[in-house]
């Protein structure tokens, strides 16, 4: 039996690029893009719109006030911007306050060490130490929508990591007392009969949970920028592997690191600085 080959027009051809592209572009948004929703004010004459944008990092702003990723990050997301008034007639400044209103599942951070310096007309960095934790929180920095949709999530990463470290002080106790440590049902990773378990409804089936950002996060990845010039120096590459351990990627020489290490990376002298830090979300099946 002769084989049929199916054949597109150019017409069909192009839509069909054109799904993949959008479809691209929404797993994209869903994975690395931040919205954030702000709102712009003008004090001098009252003004005020709100602005819905996408980016793709949230900046760090570095001063003589910020010691900390989270002290930074708040200072990033207010802006003063010079622009025309229909009001005044004229322009006037305004104050731009911006709060996450939706989040990836990986979140990178850019620490904004590079800066154009006037006085010598020339690009400078930012030496300065600004340390960041292994794990994010931005709940803060999240409008009131989000924070309500975060909630539940929240809620129930909390219960868990509760019941895991209930789990572990009993474990502790009864181990003293007996080393012959019996597995609890949380602990199980299959049933009696050796087959994976999976949770299921109240029907018998299988669950089709979808899992819930929680606005927490997990550094998964660091880039450093080594070097006092903005125009010299040199970027390395330090990652998490999923067994837990950090890798430093130093061009094709791969050395392993501890996790500890991972945290000096802050800068305040020639040693390797981080310039961008990259967050994997905590997620929860709902």
């Amino acid at each position: 039996m002769p084989s049929t080959v199916k054949t597109f027009t150019p017409f069909q051809f192009g839509n069909s690029l054109e799904i993949v592209f959008v479809q691209g572009l929404q797993s994209l948004t869903k994975f690395l893009y931040v919205i954030l929703v702000a709102r712009v004010h003008c004090q001098e004459s009252g003004e005020e719109s709100s602005e819905t944008e996408s980016v793709y990092s949230l900046k760090c702003h570095i001063s003589q006030e910020v010691n900390h990723l989270h002290e930074g990050l708040k200072h990033g997301l207010k802006s003063e911007l010079e622009k025309a008034s229909p009001c005044l007639g004229r322009s006037a400044i305004y104050l731009k306050e911006s709060r996450i209103n939706a989040l990836p599942r990986y979140l990178t951070v850019q620490f904004v060490r590079f800066f154009w310096k006037r006085e010598s007309n020339q690009k400078a960095k930012i030496l300065r130490k600004v340390d960041y934790p292994l794990q994010l929180d931005v709940y803060d920095f999240c409008s009131d929508d989000l924070c309500k949709k975060l909630e539940a999530p929240r809620q129930i990463l909390r219960d868990e990591e509760g019941k895991k470290a209930g789990l572990k002080a009993k474990e502790k106790t009864s181990g003293s007392k007996d080393n012959d440590v019996k597995m609890t049902d949380v602990e199980r990773p299959s049933n009696e009969s050796g087959e994976s378990s999976k949770p299921t409804s109240k029907e018998g089936g299988p669950t089709d949970k979808k899992s819930h950002l929680t606005g927490i996060y997990d550094l998964v990845a660091v880039l450093t920028h080594k070097g006092r010039s903005a125009d010299s120096g040199h970027y390395v590459a330090w990652v998490k592997q999923e067994s837990g351990k950090w890798i430093e990627f130093d061009d094709d020489n791969p050395v392993p690191q501890r996790e500890e290490d991972i945290t000096k990376l802050s800068g305040g002298g020639d040693w390797h600085m981080a310039y961008i830090c990259m967050y994997k979300a905590r997620t929860v099946p709902m």
